[in-house]
């Protein structure tokens, strides 16, 4: 399922000759991995950035401290400044990402809880995931999820 993702997200930006990158933190890389597990991928696949630590969104992606010490790394504020930020760092026209905590409560905020987004610069898209199965479960949700959104904002356009 996630291959065929893959497969339709390629041709869909090698069609219109659009570029993507992503930033991730709980997937921890596998969006990238699924994108370019499809021959081809070079053609639109710019990069990527596991960006776990706060620092690293931070220094990176230009998330702004302050943001992530009011609403949490776990946020919608956090994961739309991750898809403008990779947008940035890899000159995409598109990013995707996430953020969550895969396994465990931390601050108040439930084990489960992923942000995925995706767009462009200009305009972002995010929706949060809270069903909890585990963490590998709930990464690879997240991965399928944000793939899935992703394709459904291309056939939009």
């Amino acid at each position: 399922m996630r291959k065929d993702l893959a497969e339709k997200i390629k041709e869909a930006l090698t069609r219109c000759g659009k570029t993507l990158s992503v930033a991730e933190s709980c997937t921890g890389g596998k969006i990238a991995a699924t994108l370019t597990s499809v021959s081809g991928a070079s053609d639109y696949f710019q990069g990527g950035l596991v960006a776990y630590q706060d620092a690293v969104k931070v220094r990176f992606l230009g998330v702004k401290q302050a943001d992530i010490e009011q609403y949490d790394v776990v946020s919608r504020q956090v994961v739309e400044q991750m898809v403008r930020g990779a947008c940035e760092l890899f000159h995409t026209d598109y990013a995707l990402a996430s953020t969550g905590y895969a396994e465990g409560s931390h601050h108040g905020i439930a084990s489960g809880t992923i942000w995925i987004a995706w767009g462009s610069r200009d305009e972002v898209h995010s929706s949060v995931l809270t069903t909890d199965r585990g963490r590998e479960w709930n990464t690879e949700n997240a991965v399928e999820q944000v793939l899935q959104e992703f394709l459904s904002s291309l056939s939009a356009t």
